[in-house]
């Protein structure tokens, strides 16, 4: 597939907002040492900052298996739940190309980036990808989803609403309200630690009076291991 990503090495710097936030190089990262400078760690401006993310992107009990919810759970260099890559990365125009996302998202974000997140426990990957299991409304699941079949598992990059190029919401590419469109979402009432742990969701870009989007749609993301 054209669009397949190259992975970056160590001192890479993030193409999210360009690409998912100009983060370069941070000081907490997640990644098993066998997942390494290839994986990517994504987490939320709702917990910690930039510098020091107290939470990211989590395979709730690392089961590579579709549906498995999408959690935020403490970063840790020991948690093969939270080994994931980015297995394609292009424009959107690239995915419409190749028949992933339609056109009237096309048409909308052509030339915004557009991202599929592989779970690659240990650096190996599963085959399945961050995703939704329907077309995202409010509330709509995120959980592991098989990669490549559909826009369910596109996410993309809003450069509509970036916070100092370090935050963006991620508009999943299924949606179809242009005008208030779908995004990762993490649940307003919820806390990492919770019991049941809060599950990721889709939900409606949601802004203060300010025009700021509000911190548990902002995400952003950095690359390595712990050492």
């Amino acid at each position: 597939m054209s669009i397949k990503s190259k992975f970056f090495a160590a001192a890479a710097t993030l193409t999210m907002v360009g690409g998912l936030g100009a983060a370069g190089t941070l000081t907490a990262n997640a990644a098993t040492p066998s997942c390494g400078n290839n994986c990517i760690n994504i987490f939320s401006r709702e917990f910690g900052t930039h510098k020091h993310p107290a939470f990211v992107l989590d395979v709730y009990q690392q089961k590579a298996k579709a549906g498995q919810p999408i959690i935020l759970w403490a970063t840790s260099n020991a948690d093969a739940g939270e080994d994931f890559t980015v297995s394609f990365q292009g424009t959107v125009d690239d995915f419409y190309q190749a028949g992933l996302v339609t056109a009237a998202l096309n048409l909308h974000y052509s030339k915004f980036w557009a991202y599929e997140i592989q779970y690659s426990p240990n650096g190996v990957g599963s085959g399945l990808c961050v995703g939704v299991g329907s077309t995202a409304v409010d509330g709509t699941k995120v959980a592991l989803e098989p990669c490549g079949q559909s826009s369910k598992t596109v996410w993309v990059v809003d450069s509509y609403d970036t916070i100092k190029g370090f935050y963006v919401p991620l508009i999943n590419g299924s949606d179809t309200n242009f005008s208030n469109p779908y995004v990762l979402n993490y649940p307003g009432s919820g806390y990492p630690t919770d019991n049941p742990r809060p599950q990721l969701t889709t939900w409606t870009l949601s802004k203060y009076s300010s025009g700021t989007v509000f911190d548990n749609q902002m995400w952003s993301a950095d690359f390595g291991g712990l050492p």
